[in-house]
């Protein structure tokens, strides 16, 4: 059921517009007494998530009851964050989504089901996890609230992701992650229907008769080249998948570019407001892995990056295992129990990796030499790094330094996908 879409390429939908699609869309819906919003937290505060929640807040005035930002894995939100991204909604509706505790399981994706999607790869169930809220809430609708972008998980973000991962449960994440990582980060990037997003489908189709109404907003946003920043291309609003496919379908065009040759030297920007960790930064490798040439060279500057994982179990297994691609990590799996209890840190050490094709430095504001190159990454000083390669002055695309240096410059990884067409198609 698809209750309002907007978007094309060249779309560029105001504040105004998007409030108007989305009044539109909760109009058809009729009077609600108790509403859940759950968006992003803030590092997808490009996604214009925030700005549609404070829609929502103005359509429902009082019966929205509770915001539960879809953490995942991520620290929670600083009230300052929840200011900036949500303006003047009250701080106490805002709830904190507990990964490891506050969840509840609505039922099970079976292991047979595990190897059909996975052609055999895996086999093990999988359990369909949400914060326990979303059931014992009593809420009349849930508005799930997001961006629809290529991701390195399972393909495309959002849709029922934001509540399977978003406010979902340690061993939910930990298996989905690394059935996305198994199967092969190049076979699902960009792409909307994977393994991994079947499993949240059977999840949704089998067992979210629990929850209550659930209705989705997805935007797209990308690049605005004419005025510079970003500019939001479309806005879906729906209760099934048809919302995802219309939104996703347009990020393809929208977030994805595609190269006509390999790129030989990249330089990607973590802005220190978004990316604080590589759990977050390594988007930089991700989403341009398809795109790096055979002994390339990729420099991340990440001015703001402190840590390893955001959550600190995680944090301490990727220092301790590091980034050393597929062949290694899957023999730590078996070797180690502790990465077999979090394979979602396995397979984020399996994405993080070049597979030992192309070069990665790391030039991290807060992190030290020691512990970037124990990670797997070459070391880079990153006052020097952001001298030479100035975010303020380089522009996205190629770029010529002054020295006749040729690079490829990516202002923010996360709203794009970049690849050589070989590579796309699985060659």
């Amino acid at each position: 059921m698809l209750l309002f879409e907007d978007g094309s390429v060249e779309s560029k939908l105001d504040a105004a517009q998007m409030k108007r699609g989305l009044f539109e869309a909760l109009d058809k819906l009729g009077k609600r007494k108790n509403v859940l919003i759950v968006p992003p937290d803030f590092t997808r505060f490009h996604s214009r998530a925030g700005l549609l929640t404070q829609f929502a807040w103005e359509y429902y005035g009082d019966a929205l009851t509770a915001v539960l930002p879809a953490l995942g894995t991520h620290t929670p939100m600083t009230p300052e964050q929840i200011k900036e991204m949500f303006g003047e909604i009250p701080l106490d509706l805002f709830k904190v989504h507990d990964w490891r505790n506050d969840v509840v399981t609505l039922g099970t994706v079976p292991g047979e089901y595990m190897s059909e999607v996975t052609e055999g790869a895996l086999d093990f169930d999988w359990p369909v996890q949400v914060n326990k809220l979303l059931v014992e809430g009593n809420f009349d609708l849930i508005l799930s609230i997001g961006q629809v972008v290529p991701h390195e998980v399972i393909g495309m973000a959002n849709y029922n992701k934001n509540l399977f991962v978003g406010t979902g449960g340690s061993v939910g994440i930990h298996r989905s992650h690394f059935v996305g990582a198994v199967y092969g980060m190049e076979r699902i990037m960009g792409r909307a229907d994977t393994p991994v997003r079947r499993l949240y489908n059977y999840g949704t189709d089998h067992f979210c008769d629990q929850l209550p109404e659930t209705v989705y907003v997805q935007t797209v946003v990308g690049r605005d080249e004419e005025a510079g920043g970003l500019a939001v291309r479309g806005l879906y609003v729906g209760a099934d998948i048809e919302v995802f496919n219309k939104a996703a379908a347009l990020s393809l065009e929208v977030n994805f570019e595609m190269l006509s040759e390999p790129i030989k030297k990249c330089v990607v920007y973590l802005d220190p407001s978004e990316f604080k960790s590589t759990w977050l930064g390594n988007k930089a490798i991700y989403r341009t892995r398809m795109a790096m040439a055979d002994d390339g060279e990729l420099l991340v500057l990440a001015p703001g990056v402190e840590e390893f994982g955001e959550d600190p179990q995680i944090d301490a297994l990727i220092r301790k295992y590091g980034y050393f691609g597929t062949e290694k990590t899957m023999q730590f799996v078996d070797e180690s129990q502790e990465l077999r209890d979090n394979l979602g840190a396995a397979a984020h050490l399996i994405h993080g990796s070049s597979e030992g094709r192309f070069g990665i430095t790391y030039a991290a504001g807060k992190l030290s030499r020691e512990e970037i190159e124990s990670a797997g990454f070459k070391y880079a000083d990153c006052d020097a790094s952001m001298q030479r390669y100035n975010p303020e002055v380089l522009k996205d695309g190629v770029n010529v330094m002054p020295d006749g240096e040729e690079i490829f410059y990516i202002s923010n990884p996360a709203i794009g996908l970049w690849a050589v067409e070989s590579r796309f198609a699985g060659e």
